[in-house]
């Protein structure tokens, strides 16, 4: 069995910006998520400026995912925090050199632990398109179980595919 690569999460850096802007108008990745709309630069240049990084204030917080050689191989975010109820829907984008060698699985346990032992949530939840069955099939290796199935609830450009939510309790 192959070990398990370390990752470091880390807040954003001004110098994250043509990453950034790549992954967020990257149209293949739109399917995957809740926005399908194109980030200029200089609105992603405002985020990273003035994102508190507080989650409390924000709602929401983005890391990004380095590999041991100090190589950005993603990001994964909290977003939607709610903390009354003690939930956040986590997000998360592996770049394609990078897939497929443990890394979403790494990021998911660091993030994990973060969400349970510094922010003391209680769940965290993805919405995910049913079609993508790796990313189904993480989701439940790590314990996360189907609590939903949203019906024709994303749309790709040509067609509306079922969500799958997920979610896992602590």
């Amino acid at each position: 069995m192959s070990q398990k690569p370390k990752i470091r999460l880390r807040a954003l850096e001004p110098e994250d910006l043509d990453l950034l802007y790549r992954i967020e108008n990257d149209v293949d990745l739109w399917n995957v998520g809740s926005s399908n709309v194109p980030y200029s630069r200089y609105t992603l240049h405002n985020y990273i400026a003035t994102a508190s990084g507080d989650i409390y204030t924000d709602r929401q917080v983005r890391m990004m995912i380095e590999n041991e050689e100090g190589a950005v191989v993603g990001i994964v975010d909290l977003v939607n925090f709610d903390p009354s109820n003690r939930r956040a829907e986590l997000g998360l984008i592996i770049e394609a050199p990078f897939r497929h060698a443990g890394y979403a699985q790494s990021t998911m346990e660091q993030i994990s632990d973060y969400a349970v032992n510094i922010l003391h949530l209680h769940q965290l939840f993805a919405t995910i398109d049913a079609t993508n069955e790796a990313c189904l099939q993480l989701f439940r290796k790590l314990g996360y179980t189907e609590s939903a199935r949203l019906k024709e609830w994303l749309f790709d450009g040509r067609n509306y595919h079922d969500a799958i939510v997920m979610q896992r309790l602590f």
